[in-house]
């Protein structure tokens, strides 16, 4: 497992009973995670005293209490960059630091290669990767269908002082935006998608991961430059295992640019046990 240890404001303090109680910046929230499936005791007086809860409800979604007025935004910082944390209605709080694994891995790939590089960011939700890129000196288009969600990424550009970089930014149905780009003729060195297991489309048409990775991943093939540096599969999807995934990316990419496929889980230290709590799966073609 790839393990995000690399945080200084983000913690998981434990995890017990398909909860985990985690610091944000100093802000206690107890969370809902389905795969925390043992009921390990809850020693740490946190537990019952943090500063949010977010209750999942039988019937659907959920809410939040809390102990004491939050601010409405906080800061929390990874390295050069800084991210606007706040509770949402579905327990989200606008990051996912697991990522972090990934973002080091992206910045370390640009500043090694030696030349210009250009990102294409799919599914890119706030802009943890968009941000990590550009400021390892990439030229970013951030594509997400959300845009509270592309302005929220734009505003963590701009408090990571990455506002003047080369990001475009676009509210767009990715697959959409795939497409129009390969008949532009655009090209880009990386691809990173971070797509969701399930949605609906516009017309009310329902669409599973699983069933749509493959196709995704090819239709992506077609942006790639001749020279491409790598291209990251993201997935939260619990049937799709990194293996599975690996196995796209390789069919797909390296019988048209050589290369090689890793793929694993990612996942986050957890202070109570020293272990790794799980929290995804990556698959990584690279040069």
């Amino acid at each position: 497992m790839r393990t995000a240890e690399n945080w200084k404001d983000y913690r998981i303090i434990d995890t017990s009973d398909g909860e985990k109680l985690e610091s944000w910046g100093g802000i206690s929230l107890v969370r809902p995670d389905p795969q925390i499936i043992w009921k390990t005791d809850k020693k740490n007086s946190l537990w019952n005293t943090a500063d949010g809860h977010y209750y999942r409800s039988n019937s659907g979604g959920g809410q939040w209490t809390f102990r004491r007025k939050l601010p409405d935004v906080w800061n929390i910082n990874y390295g050069n960059l800084k991210f606007n944390i706040k509770p949402t209605g579905f327990k989200h709080t606008g990051l996912f630091p697991e990522q972090a694994v990934n973002w080091d891995f992206m910045s370390e790939k640009i500043k090694n290669s030696g030349r210009e590089i250009n990102v294409l960011n799919l599914f890119a939700y706030t802009g943890g990767a968009t941000l990590a890129c550009a400021d390892a000196g990439a030229s970013v288009c951030h594509v997400d269908a959300s845009k509270g969600m592309v302005q929220w990424a734009r505003e963590n550009a701009g408090i990571s002082g990455l506002s003047e970089k080369p990001i475009r930014w676009i509210v767009d149905d990715c697959e959409k935006f795939i497409a129009r780009e390969i008949r532009r003729g655009r090209r880009y060195d990386a691809v990173i998608m971070d797509p969701p297991s399930y949605g609906r489309g516009p017309s009310g048409e329902i669409w599973k991961l699983e069933n749509s990775i493959y196709d995704l991943v090819k239709l992506c093939s077609g942006v790639l430059s001749d020279n491409p540096l790598f291209f990251l599969i993201n997935s939260y999807t619990t049937g799709l295992s990194p293996s599975v995934m690996g196995y796209i990316a390789g069919t797909v990419l390296t019988e048209k640019f050589g290369g090689e496929v890793s793929f694993d889980e990612i996942g986050l230290p957890v202070e109570s046990t020293g272990m790794t709590l799980p929290c995804g799966s990556t698959a990584i073609w690279q040069r």
